[in-house]
């Protein structure tokens, strides 16, 4: 293979993979839901149902600690965090690297595509439970 072929043959396979990655960034909230599963003993999803865990029922747009009737983490109260996207996506990967301190007893989700399903399904769930 003359090596503009081996360039031709990279950058489709750079763009293929980049499309992949750019279909699965939303998440697919029916997986998500099935990921939850493994949430939900914690995090009920129902409006004022704390678990273990508070609700995470709207939780996108929502600051960190700031429900009166769940009693957070210092840490958690403090952190400045709003739930978006994003945050949950760094918050989901490691919450002890992403907060210190907090008392989230989870290891986290090292699978991107798990975490993007995850918060498609939050995302989802925000939506249809919002007043």
């Amino acid at each position: 293979m003359t090596g503009s072929a081996m360039r031709a043959v990279a950058w489709i396979t750079a763009m293929l993979l980049g499309a992949a990655g750019v279909v699965h960034a939303g998440g697919d909230p029916a997986q998500g839901e099935k990921l939850y599963e493994d949430c939900v003993a914690c995090h009920p999803i129902e409006r004022g149902a704390h678990g273990i865990g508070p609700t995470l029922y709207g939780i996108i747009g929502r600051k960190a600690g700031e429900m009166a009737d769940y009693r957070y983490s210092r840490a958690l109260r403090h952190s400045g965090i709003t739930w978006t996207a994003e945050a949950l996506d760094t918050f989901i990967a490691d919450p002890q690297a992403s907060v210190p301190a907090n008392r989230m007893p989870y290891a986290g989700m090292p699978d991107t595509v798990d975490r993007a399903d995850l918060i498609a399904y939050l995302q989802r769930m925000s939506k249809s439970s919002a007043p």
